[in-house]
């Protein structure tokens, strides 16, 4: 630019242009009209670094507040308490680097975003990523709205007044209002019971989204001479932030996109498990027409075996009939009229597939548990586990094993099966299922067992140990059924 200025004023002289008011005046007007190709940002005020710092802290807890935290408050306060610092300590590290050293600057800023959220909430690895990115564009969006007010205000020397009273009030005010707004509009896109799972493409595009969205809010201060770029101040604050504002409506979009799919399937899975209920209820119609049938066919045999003569025939006879009578005859008592029916419908279940059933339950242990979770619970266990058992070829291995009791002031629902086959975990060490529709129908009912146990203020475990598949849950004593 310099030497195309140069260029001009040499020609001028050469020319011998008499008026040198003139002659500037065409130089002026001439270097106006050559394309700007280098960076506007020595015209504009430059946000302060502890600005940039709080800013990005700020939209850290924005999403520790809005999200499922796996680790106790305690530690999220600790955590964040020495994030600010350290972000700061990043920012003014950044500061004093060269101008090449920006991009690698901005990434120490990201990461130590990441650090702050993954501790401070406990997330995974994936759910971090996907969330610090979602936070990063939320305080560049008011980073630069922020400093975009101050610098329409009209402060002359933003720079010198940046920690001035008013300055400082202006900066907790705005702060305050689109951190507390996004808090509102944030609350309702992700849920506080249960973790944030976004998929390996979903992170990936949210990832892609921030730095696209990072990228074209600050093209400006790059280069003017771009299809996309501003050359006045305002102009450039008003790109920044209208830039900055539409990449966060589209990861808004993402969000809420993806909590609508996750609710379709759990209302298809609930349907799927509503289906499986009154499949349950034809079967127990069935088993009740089967016990009218019996009775009757009783009547036949019995008067057949009064006329048996032969003692041996009739010892058989009588032995077929015990054996007929036996299977139906099996009752649970448990000390719970649900659970008695639960455990009686799947033992025949288990016997008519060849399963080896053993139940062990004290059921007055779940005297303040609704009939609905009860059902709920014991069901989906033992139906996830006769599934998995049926996939065994070797009949001597099909066994599966229930215990209720108490202990150390916790109820405690054991129930194993017997496995012979490979599992694999995902990135959130969750069991991967082994079923082709494993979005919709499977580990639903994993989830609705993990939903009660919540709300009685239980956990619930999952290991396995040498072919053994171990579903725990504990419930407290005092503080969760009896507090029902």
């Amino acid at each position: 630019m310099i030497g195309a200025i140069a260029g001009i004023a040499h020609i001028a002289n050469i020319v011998n242009i008499a008026d040198a008011t003139n002659a500037a005046h065409i130089v002026h007007v001439l270097a106006a009209s050559v394309p700007s190709t280098v960076p506007v940002t020595h015209t504009l005020p430059d946000i302060p670094r502890s600005y940039t710092a709080i800013c990005e802290w700020a939209a850290c807890m924005v999403y520790i507040a809005v999200l499922y935290r796996r680790v106790p408050l305690r530690r999220s306060i600790i955590v964040s308490a020495v994030g600010l610092p350290a972000i700061v300590a990043v920012q003014y590290f950044d500061g004093s680097m060269p101008i090449w050293f920006w991009i690698v600057g901005m990434l120490l800023a990201f990461g130590c975003m990441y650090l702050t959220i993954l501790f401070g909430a406990g997330t995974g690895k994936r759910e971090g990523l996907y969330i610090t990115a979602r936070a990063f564009v939320l305080a560049e969006l008011v980073a630069s709205l922020h400093w975009q007010i101050v610098a329409f205000i009209g402060t002359h020397d933003a720079q010198a007044t940046s920690y001035g009273v008013q300055a400082i009030v202006m900066l907790i005010v705005i702060y305050a209002l689109c951190f507390g707004l996004a808090w509102l509009v944030e609350r309702g896109n992700f849920s506080q019971t249960t973790p944030t799972l976004p998929t390996a493409s979903a992170a990936t595009a949210t990832v892609a989204i921030t730095i696209v969205t990072f990228a074209m809010s600050n093209l400006s201060f790059v280069s003017t001479n771009t299809p996309f770029s501003g050359s006045m101040g305002q102009e450039i604050f008003y790109i920044r932030t209208l830039v900055d504002f539409c990449g966060f409506a589209i990861l808004y979009a993402q969000q809420e996109q993806a909590r609508r799919i996750e609710a379709s399937a759990e209302i298809a899975s609930i349907n799927a498990q509503l289906e499986s209920q009154h499949q349950e209820y034809l079967q127990s119609k069935e088993n009740i027409e089967s016990l009218g049938r019996l009775a009757h066919d009783l009547k036949h045999q019995i008067a057949a075996l009064r006329a048996e003569v032969d003692p041996e025939h009739a010892a058989a006879g009588f032995e077929q009939l015990e054996k007929s009578v036996q299977r139906y005859s099996a009752q649970q008592h448990t000390g719970n009229p649900v659970l008695d029916v639960i455990l009686t419908t799947k033992e025949r279940t288990c016997a008519d597939r060849g399963i080896t059933f053993t139940a062990v339950a004290d059921g007055s242990l779940l005297d303040g548990m609704s009939s609905m979770d009860i059902a709920s619970l014991f069901g989906n266990a033992l139906d996830n586990a006769i599934e998995a058992t049926l996939k065994l070829p070797n009949p001597e291995q099909r066994l599966i094993k229930l215990a209720l009791f108490e202990q150390n002031h916790f109820i405690v629902i054991r129930v194993e099966n017997y496995y012979d086959s490979r599992l694999s975990k995902d990135a959130e060490g969750n069991l991967r299922t082994t079923k082709r529709d494993d979005q919709h129908r499977h580990g639903f009912g994993v989830k609705s067992i993990r939903h009660i146990a919540q709300q009685y203020g239980g956990e619930v475990t999952i290991r396995t140990d040498d072919h053994w598949f171990v579903l725990t849950v504990l419930l407290p004593r005092q503080t969760g059924l009896m507090a029902m």
